[in-house]
Formats: structure tokens, sequence, C-alpha cells
């Protein structure tokens, strides 16, 4: 399967009261090759176990499979992930035909605040919120296998 995404970084809280649904993220890395990264996610209630491959040049879009695991599967693989943990709440907000999901971070990253929407091709359209700032598709250093090394505190 092939994922395409654009990010943004986040100008204001706005996008919190415009918000359907916000959900607390731990995960780590047990792999974070460039070429290949292998993330262990506790999304809520729910584990998922994610692979995903190298971005095309322009950062919108790689592979991407998942699958879910259970909670327990996923807090033991979470002990053996390689160091930095990312913490963060993920909010849901509908825009017109799509949904951003915008996160706020935590830990060795607070202050960080990262929006994504996922497309159906690297030319759709797409409404874009008041609160979107700066495009950081393609920029490896806002991905979070690389967050989870090079946290935001630490630019």
């Amino acid at each position: 399967m092939i994922e395409i995404e654009r990010k943004f970084l986040v100008t204001s809280p706005k996008y919190k009261e415009e918000s359907v649904k916000s959900t607390r993220i731990i995960q780590g890395f047990l792999n974070t090759h460039k070429e290949r990264t292998v993330r262990i996610r506790l999304k809520g209630e729910q584990g998922f176990l994610t692979v995903k491959g190298m971005s095309s040049k322009d950062g919108l879009s790689r592979f991407e499979w998942e699958t879910e695991i259970s909670k327990s599967e996923a807090k033991d693989l979470l002990e053996i992930c390689e160091p930095g943990v990312i913490d963060k709440v993920r909010y849901e907000v509908f825009v017109g035909s799509h949904t951003f999901e915008v996160d706020e971070f935590f830990g060795e990253n607070e202050g960080l605040v990262i929006a994504e929407v996922e497309l159906n091709s690297e030319t759709e359209f797409f409404l874009k919120p008041d609160w979107l700032g700066k495009e950081v598709t393609g920029e490896v250093k806002y991905y979070n296998s690389e967050l989870s090394k090079s946290p935001y505190k630490l630019w």
C-alpha cells in the first residue's frame, strides 16, 4: 500500500476547538533505517505494528503496511525499541472532505505541533484551515522516526 500525505506546522491551538476526537499515542521504533522503519504504537487501548518504506524524492508518498496487535504485545515490544519514545496527542479535525491529524508532542518534542492530511493522489486538492502553517512534507527532521533520535528540544 502506498501512503500519500502532506505535513504542515501548526500556527495556533484553534485546531483543538475544531477537533472531533483526541487520542494519546506512545510509539517507539524497532528499526529506523532510512530505507525502512518498523514502528510500534500504542494508540489509546489499541496496539499497532507498522512498516514504512523509503519516501519518494518529494516526500509525498511511501509504502506503508500496518496490522493491529494487542495492547500487551505493543507494551512488550515498546520495551525493546531503540532509545527515544514519541509521546503525543493526536487530534482529528474535519476540513472539507478531508481529515487532518494534528499531533501535539510532549516530552523531548514538547512545543512541536504537526498536521498531516492523507490524500488519494499527489495532486489532490484539499482545503487548508487558517491554523495551517509552513509545509514540511519531505523534511526528514519532522518524521517521527527522526524525532525519536533528534528531538525537537535539541534543535
